[in-house]
């Protein structure tokens, strides 16, 4: 590209909106090179590259702000990056394709007024189930790997471990302690060295994570593994880890 573009041009071209290049913008996620004589944004060649960049991390589950974080670092390589974005695509191709397949061997057997058996109906729903998990293929094998690592007496005593944690939020907030407080910051931080455990450190199943949580209600899907925990002492949990977060970020 030898030319530059304008916000509003770079926006029709790639399907973005224009306000989502500025909030890019605010945040110093991209900061276009240029700038026309009556204050434009202008974006060359390497802005565009750079927005690639962005959009192959946030299609691999990076949030914004780990992004940003990743960017900044020199051996953070755009070709890196693509390589995982495509290895993620083929992915999701060959979970599809799969399940295409599966489907169309039951409606040609419905079609020719045949029996199909109810675990061909299972196995059609188990595939199906997979494309709309919130873990992508990759991040579900990195999880099962981490759980052999991790080993099964670890996993069982991490169990009674979140529900001490539980037990001991909730006390703290029947007495009414500020969850910024040194006691209540210490379970947060306990909380965030069990996810990270769990997680293995990845950014991405991290985002999966909290992405469920906030789409499926946390409660709800900690209360599938037999936790107890309703929306009043979810919410104090969040502000606990908040409240972590923003001492942390001081601390940098």
């Amino acid at each position: 590209m030898t030319t530059v573009l304008r916000v509003g041009e770079l926006a029709r071209k790639t399907g973005l909106s224009v306000r989502t290049l500025h909030y890019y913008d605010e945040i110093g996620l991209l900061s276009p090179g240029q700038h026309s004589s009556a204050g434009h944004r202008l974006y060359g060649a390497q802005d565009v590259r750079r927005l690639q960049h962005v959009l192959s991390l946030r299609q691999l589950g990076f949030s914004l702000e780990e992004i940003r974080e990743c960017l900044d670092r020199p051996d953070f390589s755009l070709e890196q990056t693509i390589e995982h974005h495509i290895g993620r695509l083929q992915e999701q191709i060959d979970v599809q394709q799969s399940l295409r397949k599966r489907l169309a061997r039951i409606l040609e057997r419905i079609r020719e007024s045949q029996d199909v058996a109810t675990t061909e109906f299972i196995h059609s729903i188990e595939e199906t189930v997979m494309i709309e998990k919130y873990y992508t293929p990759e991040q579900q094998e990195q999880l099962r790997v981490r759980a052999q690592e991790v080993g099964q007496e670890r996993i069982q005593q991490v169990q009674v471990e979140w529900e001490e944690l539980f037990a001991r939020y909730r006390e703290e907030m029947e007495r009414s302690t500020y969850p910024a407080s040194e006691t209540v910051q210490a379970l947060a931080a306990k909380s965030a060295s069990l996810i990270r455990e769990f997680t293995g450190g990845n950014p991405g199943i991290a985002t999966s994570l909290a992405t469920m949580y906030r789409e499926e209600r946390a409660q709800n899907v900690l209360g599938r593994h037999g936790y107890e925990v309703d929306g009043g002492l979810w919410e104090y949990m969040q502000k606990a880890s908040a409240s972590l977060r923003e001492a942390n970020d001081k601390e940098r």
